[in-house]
């Protein structure tokens, strides 16, 4: 188990973001990551209910890598920072865990699907991504093996140091999780937007 601080940001200029942070950090690659929630109506499990990730991973070199990873999470926001207490695990194909998520009784919920590219600052993981019917977010990400309060509000000024850094005022920050945004986009009516398909790999 490991404890999961991360904060997220609209971004208005992705290309000029994009470019300051290939000068600032070290590339990781490029991501495309579909993502389904499976809720629990009987509540045995967290309320975020469980995550499944059909994730593709390309390194500088061109590389592809494919995983399925299942992941569920004790969440918490404080002061527009995720502190989640997360676990994680690979599986070898989606269906077949999804079928048992629905023999025990689990329902499929939202959806969300996010393409971008992906850094390492400095120990933080940067990730800048289109998510789709949303828009465009940057994602900094700390993973701490200890879920000590003090060790908590270092990750959560190192994260928002490194965005100033990086050029997103504290403004941008949006405290609120990203299945909330798309069911109140869904509630509204608005229509899901596309990114141009050559704005993100």
């Amino acid at each position: 188990m490991a404890t999961e601080i991360e904060l997220k940001a609209w971004v208005s200029e992705p290309d000029a973001l994009r470019e300051r942070l290939d000068g600032l950090a070290r590339g990781a690659g490029s991501f495309e990551k579909e993502d389904s929630y499976w809720y629990d109506p009987a509540g045995r499990l967290s309320a975020s209910g469980i995550r499944i990730r059909k994730e593709t991973d390309r390194n500088p070199q061109g590389e592809d890598a494919r995983r399925v990873l299942v992941t569920y999470k004790q969440k918490e926001t404080r002061d527009g920072v995720e502190v989640n207490d997360e676990h994680e695990f690979l599986v070898s194909c989606d269906r077949p865990f999804e079928e048992l998520l629905i023999r025990l009784g689990f329902v499929r919920g939202s959806c969300k699907h996010k393409r971008g590219w992906s850094w390492d600052y400095a120990g933080i993981t940067v990730e800048l991504a289109c998510v789709e019917g949303l828009g465009w977010f940057v994602e900094l990400e700390i993973l701490s093996d200890s879920p000590a309060q003090e060790e908590v509000c270092a990750a959560k000024s190192r994260l928002r140091e490194a965005l100033e850094t990086i050029g997103v005022g504290q403004d941008k920050i949006e405290p609120r999780y990203y299945t909330e945004l798309l069911l109140h986009q869904w509630i509204d009516g608005q229509p899901a937007g596309q990114p141009p398909a050559d704005a993100v790999p």
